[in-house]
């Protein structure tokens, strides 16, 4: 068994085409990545995977650092001998990202990062445990979940995000198992897990380190990238190249998937 198999993962383009590798955010799976590939495959050669935890890749007890998560990642490109790829990490996953392309920066030719800061939030994890909690899974059937959701989870929940967004992504989230009840499709102890681990200190040491052309992507209506430390990472590395999306909030790609497929064209050119 090959180290990959552990990972729910599918290739698009060309196998002679420009390889990037597509890393999404806390709770996501690899098809979110799917609109914005869609723009590339015709030339670029493209992976995106379920990263552990998720989607329906293993669901290991342990091991949810930016560190392990990373180490995934080596381990799948090693595999695959891919030498030299852009990078690109949402969220969570920019988070990832971050922290593989300033240990293994020669594997990255070029690195895009979408709305994450490098800070610490050691209590960040109460948010996602409480919103989590919320749900009484598991639901005997789909039908009850999508009740729950769209009916008493707008009503109950304080989100940061819209609370029928939510509300959506969560019940999208829901997968039925073997034993006919429908629960979380990742792993929920993981997910916190994820954002204990990945808060505990903040990442500037790494930004300050990056040695590797670097895209940081927010947007301009995002809760989770203040536009004040967006300034900051502009300034704290002069490797560091920044877009603001108009009209994005924390899910720039899905908000405005054409945007940034531009701004992923015109950073890494040659198309």
């Amino acid at each position: 068994m090959s180290y990959l198999d552990n990972f729910y993962h599918q290739f698009y383009g060309p196998e002679t085409g420009r390889k990037w590798v597509f890393i999404h955010g806390l709770m996501g799976y690899s098809q979110n990545w799917r609109r914005i590939i869609s723009g590339l495959e015709e030339t670029e050669r493209c992976l995106a995977y379920d990263q552990r935890g998720h989607g329906r890749s293993f669901q290991p007890a342990e091991g949810y650092a930016p560190e392990d998560y990373a180490n995934d990642l080596k381990q799948i490109v090693d595999e695959l001998g891919w030498k030299k790829f852009v990078l690109v990490g949402h969220s969570m996953g920019g988070r990832n990202v971050l922290n593989f392309a300033s240990r293994f920066p020669e594997y990255v030719e070029k690195l895009v990062i979408e709305d994450i800061p490098p800070d610490a939030h050691p209590n960040a994890y109460q948010y996602y445990e409480y919103l989590l909690n919320l749900a009484p899974t598991p639901f005997a059937t789909r039908e009850e979940a999508r009740k729950f959701f769209m009916e008493d989870f707008v009503k109950i929940a304080k989100t940061r995000e819209k609370v029928e967004v939510m509300a959506q992504y969560f019940y999208s989230n829901m997968v039925e198992k073997p034993d006919g009840t429908v629960d979380w499709r990742f792993s929920k102890h993981g997910i916190i897990e994820s954002v204990k681990a990945g808060h505990t200190h903040d990442r500037w040491e790494e930004v300050r380190s990056l040695k590797i052309p670097t895209l940081w992507i927010r947007g301009e209506r995002s809760q989770e990238l203040t536009h004040s430390t967006y300034e900051a990472l502009l300034t704290s590395n002069p490797m560091i190249k920044g877009v603001e999306i108009p009209g994005a909030g924390h899910w720039v790609h899905s908000d405005q998937p054409q945007a940034f497929i531009a701004a992923l064209k015109s950073f890494v050119g040659d198309f």
